[in-house]
């Protein structure tokens, strides 16, 4: 799929049109990834950040935030609860919070990798090469770190760097590619200023980077951020401007799934947050292979409010576990097996363009 046909299908409006692209995506999705939806457990295990974001309940200038780190016996907990439910994968979210020292992520790592067959993915922002490395070298078999857009004027306006520190996310990916992670990344959909080229660029983007797993959603401003009170106030936007709607988000989905094969691909916990009654169904129907529940424990899960009103947000681990093995036995999928490895890198091995650290007990991740 060329740049012109990715622009026109953003475009697109017509619902008996756009029934061809969801029928070419979930066709690309059948035949690369199949029918399996993989189980990612995650645990947000801080809600501490040093960033400003200018969009995210959890930047460091919001004092109505009551902070919040588990302990390593919680998250370890977490960890045996999804290998219980047959999860392949323990993903380990924080805000960038540099009170989780690496020596503290190295034993956490490394007692998941010892205790229980699960895939560890790391989700703890932009962190040092030395940390990075360390942290694979323990066993982590994945990281995500979202581009969020490929503008980089825009990513500044949202995401201003730490002093004396600039933030180049696309930089980072591929130093992490370079030690040995399967990459995963993503960006926002109707970010304020944000073009259909804009638009067209991530998704291109994607393909240049060879992700192995991409999550895309809709901008959803917290209230109480600079964006969230534009919002509020009814701050106009271009003609050009991208909308966060539910829509475009599917149509990211179908985009991405057909222009990226063989990459895995969630159906978010933001398309439920917009759509409460099909909306995983609607993205697992349209490109995506992976839905990720959450079993961070309740008391902790309304702390890390990135985006208010987020779906799920009261179920247990067990109940949200119920709740997503029904909604894909609805759609006559089936929950993979193990820690559904990223059939990306696998070609790369095979090619020889990947290797593992010497004394990694690794699975192959996805």
């Amino acid at each position: 799929m060329d740049r012109n046909e990715i622009l026109h299908w953003l475009k697109e409006e017509d619902a008996e049109r756009l029934e061809a692209l969801w029928a070419r995506a979930d066709r690309a999705r059948r035949e690369n990834v199949g029918d399996a939806v993989h189980l990612r457990g995650l645990v947000e295990i801080s809600n501490y950040c040093v960033r400003s974001c200018a969009y995210c309940g959890l930047r460091v200038g919001n004092s109505g935030v009551e902070r919040y780190r588990m302990s390593m016996e919680e998250v370890l907990e977490c960890a045996r609860t999804a290998e219980r439910f047959g999860y392949g994968t323990l993903v380990v979210q924080s805000g960038e919070d540099p009170g989780i020292g690496a020596d503290w992520v190295s034993d956490l790592v490394r007692r998941v990798k010892t205790e229980t067959p699960l895939a560890v993915t790391l989700s703890l922002g932009e962190r040092g090469d030395e940390e990075l490395a360390a942290w694979r070298k323990a066993g982590a078999d994945r990281y995500l770190l979202r581009f969020e857009t490929s503008n980089p004027n825009l990513y500044e306006s949202i995401h201003p760097s730490l002093p004396g520190r600039r933030s180049d996310r696309i930089a980072l990916l591929r130093r992490i590619r370079d030690l040995g992670y399967e990459v995963g990344s993503g960006a926002m959909i109707g970010i304020p200023g944000q073009t259909y080229e804009d638009l067209a660029d991530d998704i291109e983007m994607f393909r240049d980077l060879d992700l192995d797993m991409i999550g895309v959603g809709p901008f959803i401003p917290h209230p109480g951020t600079p964006l969230g009170l534009a919002a509020a106030d009814g701050a106009g936007c271009e003609a050009d401007q991208v909308p966060n709607s539910e829509l475009m988000t599917y149509k990211v989905v179908a985009l991405t799934r057909i222009v990226c094969p063989l990459t895995n691909i969630p159906s978010t916990t933001a398309l439920a947050t917009l759509n409460l009654a099909e909306g995983r169904e609607l993205g697992l129907s349209r490109g995506a292979n992976v839905v990720m529940p959450n079993l961070t424990p309740v008391e902790y899960r309304s702390l890390y409010e990135i985006y208010p009103a987020k779906a799920c947000l009261f179920e247990t681990g067990e109940e949200c576990h119920a709740c997503l093995s029904r909604r894909i036995a609805s759609i006559g999928r089936t929950p993979g097996q193990g820690p559904g490895g990223s059939l990306n890198i696998q070609l790369r091995r095979d090619r020889g363009e990947v290797s593992r650290p010497k004394d990694e007990r690794s699975s192959e991740a996805g």
